[in-house]
């Protein structure tokens, strides 16, 4: 063979090399590009999942909130308070409660008897405020579901006697049998004349949540330090270590003589 023929396959050996790195360093290229624009498709793609499930959060929010629908006779700053006894009264007892509170179920069984005798007596009046503490410290709905139940029988006038009933049924903190509107409206049954079809529409529709949910936000800028929050006169007295139910008569007796 020729030193130029030689030369002639040496050099297209070499040119053949080189072209051979060029498709190399080409498919890597591509690899590249395709694998960038997988990336890319998959980031695009979970940015609008992203932003979907956050509208859809939205609007889940905004209808879980729904009008708020106060129960028939509230009053007060908004219509949050749910009032017993006669507005002549010349005392006024405010209680913000949790219907899942063992704290309030205590307040209500050692002041139970003398309020019903002072607000059945025409001489205090007591201003209901329902809260939902423990909805959000021990998780559920019970505390909410509750108080949309208690709201509904004020609707239907019975209010006092369901609320009692809530309390004397309550389950253990942890257990949020309340958010079972079916425990709820069997509850109703307890008291008479309360367990109506309008009673368990309100009940089942959580017509009062947005109302509750209201209620609860106020006892958060009331700056209170947990329930139950009992004012009498405007007077925190249930941080009064020396309060007792004879106690609070003995004030309200003597307001009505002053």
């Amino acid at each position: 063979m020729s030193e130029k023929n030689r030369e002639g396959k040496r050099t297209a050996r070499e040119k053949l090399a080189v072209e051979r790195e060029k498709q190399k360093s080409a498919d890597k290229r591509r690899r590249a590009l395709i694998m960038g624009g997988a990336v890319v498709a998959v980031l695009a793609l979970a940015a609008v999942i992203g932003v979907v499930a956050a509208n859809a959060g939205k609007d889940d929010d905004s209808e879980a909130s729904g009008p708020v629908v106060a129960p028939s006779g509230a009053q007060g700053k908004d219509g949050l308070a749910i009032p017993v006894g006669k507005d002549s009264a010349k005392s006024t007892l405010t209680v913000w409660e949790d219907f899942r509170c063992p704290a309030c179920k205590s307040f209500e069984t050692a002041y139970r008897p003398v309020i019903h005798e002072l607000t059945n007596a025409g001489q205090l009046k007591v201003e209901y405020h329902l809260v939902t503490l423990i909805d959000g410290n021990m998780r559920g709905t019970g505390s909410r579901n509750a108080a949309n139940a208690a709201a509904c029988a004020q609707d239907a006038g019975k209010f006092p006697a369901y609320h009692d009933v809530l309390f004397d049924n309550q389950p253990p903190e942890v257990d949020d049998a309340y958010a079972d509107n079916g425990k709820l409206i069997e509850l109703a049954g307890k008291v008479d004349g309360l367990d109506t079809p309008a009673f368990r529409a309100c009940v089942e529709d959580g017509k009062h949540n947005a109302w509750v949910a209201k209620s609860h936000q106020a006892f958060d800028k009331g700056d209170f330090s947990g329930t139950p929050t009992v004012l009498f006169d405007g007077k925190n007295i249930y941080q009064d270590r020396t309060m007792t139910p004879a106690k609070l008569k003995q004030m309200v007796q003597e307001a009505n003589q002053g």
